[in-house]
């Protein structure tokens, strides 16, 4: 189906009306990512995606890919209600949470996916059902190697690595966390061969947003040249007096005895230069400070180097 514009007259891709589709928002509870970590958790699961299309092509032996959708944060409550009754629902295990972060997808399409490492050259149609013995642990198996890839494509976001505990074939029975719970979830579409399939991943936010921070990392304008000016003070340089430079020849250095005066261009009653890492500052005189040379400013000016 396509959207055709009343003013222009163009037409309007159906993806395009996908992304310009309103989303309900309830300020009651609201449990929204801010932009800075919403990409960032994106940018982290599209790695994640081009490894688990990687991982199901080489797994499957079929050209597969997968694609990131929206992410979000909401409640588990939330997270089942936008869930078909009867889907796969892998709860994965996280060392240190008395939750457990879920990988959902059609059971059709997970025995597409079996009936491929079986050796069956050709997509097949599939039933919504329990998976067998066998086709559990074909299955198992191959989202142990998916866990592999989230935790490695989540980096530092996901400290500890996920494993594949029970699944569940109806998302209302299905006890990942409590309903009040936050999780941050994923959508992805798979696609093995000519089959496609929609899935999402929920992983318990406490697992995540400490290592988000509670603040944006980036630096408002404003800040930076604070921050800058703020470090530049701190930065060592040299100090020193100095008369007027004087040139001389290449012969005249190789000649130099002890003894020989080099005559300089700077008057004996003319304070000296006061200059920082080369740069002339000002003026000043020599004097000392509680038995130490000193030397006391007499003017200040900008530099002309």
């Amino acid at each position: 189906m396509y959207l055709l514009a009343e003013k222009t007259g163009a037409v309007i891709p159906p993806e395009e009306v996908e992304k310009r589709r309103a989303v309900l928002y309830d300020f009651r509870r609201p449990t929204t990512l801010s932009r800075e970590h919403s990409r960032t958790l994106e940018l982290a699961f599209e790695t994640f995606a081009r490894q688990w299309g990687t991982q199901l092509t080489a797994r499957v032996r079929v050209l597969s890919s997968v694609t990131p959708g929206q992410v979000e944060m909401m409640t588990y409550d939330d997270y089942v209600a936008s869930l078909p009754p009867a889907t796969a629902m892998v709860l994965c295990t996280v060392s240190g949470s008395d939750a457990h972060a879920v990988l959902q997808f059609p059971a059709a399409g997970a025995l597409n996916w079996v009936s491929h490492i079986l050796g069956s050259p050709t997509a097949i149609v599939a039933e919504e059902r329990k998976f067998t013995r066998i086709e559990q642990t074909l299955i198992s198996n191959l989202l142990t190697e998916t866990l592999e890839d989230l935790h490695y494509s989540l980096g530092g976001l996901l400290k500890k690595p996920l494993a594949v505990g029970t699944i569940h074939h109806n998302a209302q029975f299905a006890q990942a966390a409590a309903k009040s719970d936050l999780m941050i979830t994923a959508a992805f579409t798979v696609q093995v061969g000519e089959a496609t399939v929609q899935s999402s991943l929920a992983i318990p936010a406490e697992s995540v947003l400490p290592q988000l921070g509670e603040e944006s990392t980036a630096v408002q304008e404003d800040y930076a040249e604070d921050a800058l000016r703020e470090h530049l003070v701190s930065v060592p340089m040299e100090l020193a007096l100095a008369v007027t430079d004087t040139t001389i020849t290449p012969a005249q250095v190789l000649n130099l005895a002890v003894g020989d005066v080099l005559p300089l261009p700077h008057p004996a009653d003319r304070p000296l230069l006061l200059t920082v890492d080369g740069q002339r500052l000002g003026s000043a005189v020599a004097g000392n400070q509680s038995g130490r040379i000193a030397a006391v400013v007499v003017s200040t000016e900008e530099s002309r180097v």
